[in-house]
Protein backbone atom coordinates (compact mmCIF):
# COMPACT_ATOMS: atom_id res chain seq x y z
CA UNK A 1 0.00 0.00 0.00
CA UNK A 2 1.25 3.09 -1.17
CA UNK A 3 2.73 4.75 2.51
CA UNK A 4 1.44 8.45 1.91
CA UNK A 5 -2.34 6.71 1.03
CA UNK A 6 -1.40 4.86 4.55
CA UNK A 7 -0.72 7.93 6.63
CA UNK A 8 -3.53 9.72 5.02
CA UNK A 9 -6.24 7.02 6.58
CA UNK A 10 -4.41 7.16 9.55
CA UNK A 11 -4.94 11.10 9.55
CA UNK A 12 -8.76 11.25 8.72
CA UNK A 13 -9.10 7.94 11.35
CA UNK A 14 -7.84 10.29 13.71
CA UNK A 15 -9.96 13.31 13.02
CA UNK A 16 -12.75 11.47 12.86
CA UNK A 17 -12.68 9.49 15.30
CA UNK A 18 -12.17 12.72 17.56
CA UNK A 19 -14.82 14.35 16.02
CA UNK A 20 -17.43 12.00 16.90
CA UNK A 21 -16.52 11.57 20.42
CA UNK A 22 -16.21 15.16 20.41
CA UNK A 23 -19.70 16.41 19.13
CA UNK A 24 -21.62 12.60 18.94
CA UNK A 25 -22.11 12.59 15.24
CA UNK A 26 -21.25 9.43 12.81
CA UNK A 27 -18.06 9.36 11.08
CA UNK A 28 -19.40 9.02 7.53
CA UNK A 29 -20.46 12.54 7.03
CA UNK A 30 -16.28 13.18 7.30
CA UNK A 31 -15.01 10.00 6.09
CA UNK A 32 -16.58 9.60 2.77
CA UNK A 33 -15.86 12.77 1.11
CA UNK A 34 -12.13 12.22 1.93
CA UNK A 35 -11.47 8.63 1.22
CA UNK A 36 -13.06 9.90 -2.48
CA UNK A 37 -10.42 12.03 -2.34
CA UNK A 38 -7.74 9.67 -1.63
CA UNK A 39 -8.86 7.01 -3.51
CA UNK A 40 -7.36 7.53 -6.92
CA UNK A 41 -3.87 6.89 -5.01
CA UNK A 42 -4.67 2.94 -4.70
CA UNK A 43 -6.13 3.44 -8.28
CA UNK A 44 -10.15 2.80 -7.65
CA UNK A 45 -12.77 3.14 -10.44
CA UNK A 46 -14.29 6.38 -10.88
CA UNK A 47 -17.63 4.07 -11.27
CA UNK A 48 -16.83 2.59 -7.85
CA UNK A 49 -15.82 5.41 -5.49
CA UNK A 50 -19.14 6.83 -4.29
CA UNK A 51 -20.15 3.41 -3.13
CA UNK A 52 -17.13 2.28 -1.89
CA UNK A 53 -16.42 5.41 0.38
CA UNK A 54 -20.20 4.99 1.65
CA UNK A 55 -19.87 1.46 2.40
CA UNK A 56 -16.43 1.16 4.05
CA UNK A 57 -17.56 4.44 5.98
CA UNK A 58 -20.49 2.12 7.75
CA UNK A 59 -18.42 -0.38 7.95
CA UNK A 60 -16.08 1.53 10.23
CA UNK A 61 -19.18 2.14 13.01
CA UNK A 62 -19.15 -1.67 13.45
CA UNK A 63 -16.28 -1.32 15.57
CA UNK A 64 -16.97 2.48 17.00
CA UNK A 65 -20.35 2.25 17.82
CA UNK A 66 -19.37 -0.89 20.32
CA UNK A 67 -17.24 1.19 22.59
CA UNK A 68 -19.20 3.82 22.65
CA UNK A 69 -22.89 1.49 23.12
CA UNK A 70 -20.16 -0.18 26.03
CA UNK A 71 -19.98 2.95 27.52
CA UNK A 72 -23.74 4.29 27.23
CA UNK A 73 -24.51 0.76 28.60
CA UNK A 74 -22.60 1.27 31.57
CA UNK A 75 -23.99 4.46 33.01
CA UNK A 76 -27.63 2.97 32.51
CA UNK A 77 -28.47 4.95 29.94
CA UNK A 78 -30.05 2.89 26.85
CA UNK A 79 -33.65 2.34 26.78
CA UNK A 80 -33.41 -1.30 25.36
CA UNK A 81 -36.58 -1.44 25.35
CA UNK A 82 -36.95 0.87 22.59
CA UNK A 83 -34.21 -0.59 21.33
CA UNK A 84 -35.82 -4.25 21.07
CA UNK A 85 -38.79 -2.20 19.00
CA UNK A 86 -36.54 -0.51 16.42
CA UNK A 87 -33.64 -2.94 15.77
CA UNK A 88 -35.76 -5.39 13.52
CA UNK A 89 -37.12 -2.33 11.47
CA UNK A 90 -33.52 -0.69 11.20
CA UNK A 91 -32.29 -4.33 10.14
CA UNK A 92 -34.84 -4.64 7.49
CA UNK A 93 -34.64 -1.16 6.30
CA UNK A 94 -30.73 -1.61 6.36
CA UNK A 95 -30.76 -5.10 4.14
CA UNK A 96 -32.98 -3.22 1.53
CA UNK A 97 -30.49 -0.26 1.24
CA UNK A 98 -26.93 -2.28 1.61
CA UNK A 99 -27.94 -5.48 0.10
CA UNK A 100 -30.67 -4.12 -2.99
CA UNK A 101 -30.99 -0.45 -4.01
CA UNK A 102 -27.18 0.65 -3.32
CA UNK A 103 -25.68 -1.29 -5.73
CA UNK A 104 -28.23 0.01 -8.51
CA UNK A 105 -28.04 3.53 -7.46
CA UNK A 106 -26.45 6.12 -10.04
CA UNK A 107 -23.17 7.24 -8.34
CA UNK A 108 -24.32 10.21 -9.41
CA UNK A 109 -27.43 10.23 -7.55
CA UNK A 110 -25.74 8.64 -4.42
CA UNK A 111 -23.81 11.51 -4.33
CA UNK A 112 -26.81 14.07 -4.76
CA UNK A 113 -28.49 12.18 -2.10
CA UNK A 114 -25.11 11.99 0.39
CA UNK A 115 -24.26 15.71 -0.15
CA UNK A 116 -28.19 16.87 0.23
CA UNK A 117 -27.91 15.13 3.85
CA UNK A 118 -24.85 16.39 4.95
CA UNK A 119 -25.95 20.13 4.10
CA UNK A 120 -29.01 19.01 6.45
CA UNK A 121 -26.87 17.74 8.98
CA UNK A 122 -24.64 20.47 8.72
CA UNK A 123 -27.81 23.02 8.86
CA UNK A 124 -29.18 21.51 12.32
CA UNK A 125 -25.76 21.80 13.82
CA UNK A 126 -25.18 25.31 12.79
CA UNK A 127 -28.97 26.88 13.34
CA UNK A 128 -31.26 23.57 14.93
CA UNK A 129 -32.13 23.56 18.03
CA UNK A 130 -32.92 20.37 20.12
CA UNK A 131 -36.75 18.91 19.41
CA UNK A 132 -39.27 19.81 21.46
CA UNK A 133 -41.04 16.47 22.88
CA UNK A 134 -44.46 16.48 22.31
CA UNK A 135 -45.88 13.06 22.49
CA UNK A 136 -45.35 9.66 23.52
CA UNK A 137 -43.25 6.55 21.61
CA UNK A 138 -45.81 5.38 19.51
CA UNK A 139 -46.96 1.58 19.21
CA UNK A 140 -44.67 -0.85 18.36
CA UNK A 141 -45.68 -1.24 14.45
CA UNK A 142 -45.16 2.13 13.77
CA UNK A 143 -41.26 2.55 15.95
CA UNK A 144 -40.41 -0.86 13.81
CA UNK A 145 -41.76 0.94 10.99
CA UNK A 146 -39.59 4.40 11.71
CA UNK A 147 -36.80 1.97 12.36
CA UNK A 148 -37.18 0.85 8.74
CA UNK A 149 -37.17 4.68 7.37
CA UNK A 150 -34.06 5.00 9.83
CA UNK A 151 -31.60 1.82 8.46
CA UNK A 152 -32.70 2.64 4.79
CA UNK A 153 -31.64 6.11 4.78
CA UNK A 154 -28.76 5.39 7.01
CA UNK A 155 -27.49 2.75 4.40
CA UNK A 156 -27.86 5.23 1.30
CA UNK A 157 -25.99 7.72 2.80
CA UNK A 158 -23.36 5.34 5.35
CA UNK A 159 -24.26 7.11 8.71
CA UNK A 160 -24.89 5.90 11.96
CA UNK A 161 -28.32 7.37 12.03
CA UNK A 162 -28.57 9.80 14.95
CA UNK A 163 -29.50 13.06 12.95
CA UNK A 164 -33.01 10.55 12.67
CA UNK A 165 -33.02 8.74 15.52
CA UNK A 166 -32.57 11.09 18.26
CA UNK A 167 -35.37 13.95 17.26
CA UNK A 168 -37.64 10.72 16.56
CA UNK A 169 -37.16 9.95 20.02
CA UNK A 170 -36.94 13.46 22.07
CA UNK A 171 -39.81 14.42 19.99
CA UNK A 172 -41.35 10.85 21.80
CA UNK A 173 -40.75 11.77 25.22
CA UNK A 174 -37.51 10.07 25.47
CA UNK A 175 -34.72 11.96 27.79
CA UNK A 176 -31.93 13.69 25.51
CA UNK A 177 -29.26 11.66 27.35
CA UNK A 178 -31.20 8.27 27.14
CA UNK A 179 -31.83 9.08 23.12
CA UNK A 180 -28.00 9.72 22.34
CA UNK A 181 -27.11 6.43 24.66
CA UNK A 182 -29.67 4.65 22.44
CA UNK A 183 -28.86 6.07 19.21
CA UNK A 184 -25.37 4.50 19.77
CA UNK A 185 -26.48 0.98 20.52
CA UNK A 186 -29.00 1.34 17.67
CA UNK A 187 -26.10 2.54 15.17
CA UNK A 188 -24.12 -0.76 15.53
CA UNK A 189 -27.46 -2.48 14.11
CA UNK A 190 -27.94 -0.09 11.53
CA UNK A 191 -23.94 -0.79 10.52
CA UNK A 192 -24.68 -4.54 11.15
CA UNK A 193 -27.37 -4.85 8.67
CA UNK A 194 -26.42 -2.30 6.23
CA UNK A 195 -22.56 -3.80 5.76
CA UNK A 196 -23.74 -6.87 5.79
CA UNK A 197 -25.90 -6.21 2.31
CA UNK A 198 -22.68 -3.88 1.09
CA UNK A 199 -21.01 -7.25 1.26
CA UNK A 200 -23.48 -9.02 -0.45
CA UNK A 201 -24.45 -6.98 -3.52
CA UNK A 202 -20.85 -5.90 -4.27
CA UNK A 203 -19.91 -9.50 -4.20
CA UNK A 204 -21.36 -9.39 -7.84
CA UNK A 205 -19.54 -6.58 -9.14
CA UNK A 206 -15.41 -6.89 -11.02
CA UNK A 207 -14.01 -3.84 -9.68
CA UNK A 208 -10.53 -4.73 -10.22
CA UNK A 209 -8.76 -3.07 -6.94
CA UNK A 210 -7.28 -6.16 -4.19
CA UNK A 211 -8.75 -5.96 -0.83
CA UNK A 212 -12.26 -5.50 -1.59
CA UNK A 213 -14.80 -7.81 0.52
CA UNK A 214 -18.07 -6.74 -1.66
CA UNK A 215 -17.96 -2.91 -1.65
CA UNK A 216 -15.92 -2.44 1.42
CA UNK A 217 -12.50 -2.02 1.04
CA UNK A 218 -10.64 -3.43 3.85
CA UNK A 219 -7.41 -1.84 3.79
CA UNK A 220 -8.87 1.36 4.15
CA UNK A 221 -11.09 0.29 6.66
CA UNK A 222 -8.38 -1.21 8.93
CA UNK A 223 -5.80 2.10 8.18
CA UNK A 224 -9.33 4.63 9.97
CA UNK A 225 -10.58 2.15 12.58
CA UNK A 226 -6.99 1.41 14.38
CA UNK A 227 -6.55 5.40 15.02
CA UNK A 228 -10.38 6.50 15.31
CA UNK A 229 -11.07 4.05 18.09
CA UNK A 230 -8.21 5.58 19.56
CA UNK A 231 -9.16 9.51 19.06
CA UNK A 232 -12.81 8.68 20.17
CA UNK A 233 -12.61 8.46 23.64
CA UNK A 234 -10.35 11.69 23.57
CA UNK A 235 -12.77 13.61 21.42
CA UNK A 236 -15.71 12.72 24.50
CA UNK A 237 -13.28 13.62 27.00
CA UNK A 238 -12.54 17.06 25.65
CA UNK A 239 -16.48 17.72 24.96
CA UNK A 240 -16.55 18.47 28.80
CA UNK A 241 -13.92 21.03 28.68
CA UNK A 242 -14.61 23.19 25.29
CA UNK A 243 -17.56 25.30 23.99
CA UNK A 244 -18.86 22.24 22.20
CA UNK A 245 -21.86 24.92 20.74
CA UNK A 246 -19.56 27.14 19.21
CA UNK A 247 -17.13 23.66 18.07
CA UNK A 248 -20.65 22.60 16.33
CA UNK A 249 -20.80 25.73 14.35
CA UNK A 250 -17.38 25.86 13.29
CA UNK A 251 -17.87 22.16 12.67
CA UNK A 252 -20.73 22.53 10.55
CA UNK A 253 -18.82 25.07 7.87
CA UNK A 254 -16.69 22.05 7.42
CA UNK A 255 -19.84 19.72 6.98
CA UNK A 256 -20.86 22.09 4.35
CA UNK A 257 -18.01 22.37 2.63
CA UNK A 258 -17.98 18.62 1.98
CA UNK A 259 -21.41 18.75 0.83
CA UNK A 260 -20.38 21.72 -2.24
CA UNK A 261 -17.39 18.98 -3.20
CA UNK A 262 -20.24 16.08 -3.41
CA UNK A 263 -22.62 18.22 -5.04
CA UNK A 264 -20.26 19.09 -7.51
CA UNK A 265 -18.87 15.71 -7.90
CA UNK A 266 -22.72 14.99 -8.51
CA UNK A 267 -22.85 17.87 -10.84
CA UNK A 268 -19.13 16.23 -12.91
CA UNK A 269 -20.74 13.11 -13.10
CA UNK A 270 -24.21 13.49 -14.48
CA UNK A 271 -22.54 15.93 -17.07
CA UNK A 272 -20.01 13.20 -18.08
Amino acid sequence: MDPIFLVSLMVLGAFGGFAAGLLGIGGGMILVPFMIMLFPMVGMPEAYMVHIAIATSMATILFTSLSSMRAHHRKGAIRWDIVAVLAPGIVVGGLLAGAGVFAYIDPAWLALVFACFVAYSAARMMWGKPPVAGRSMPGKLVTALVGAVIGFVSGLVGAGGGFLSVPFMVRSNIAIHNAVATSAALGFFIAVANTAGYVASGQAEDIGVSGMLGYIHIPTLLGIVVVSMLTAPVGAKVAHRLPVKTLKRVFAVLLFGLSLYMLQRAIHAFGA
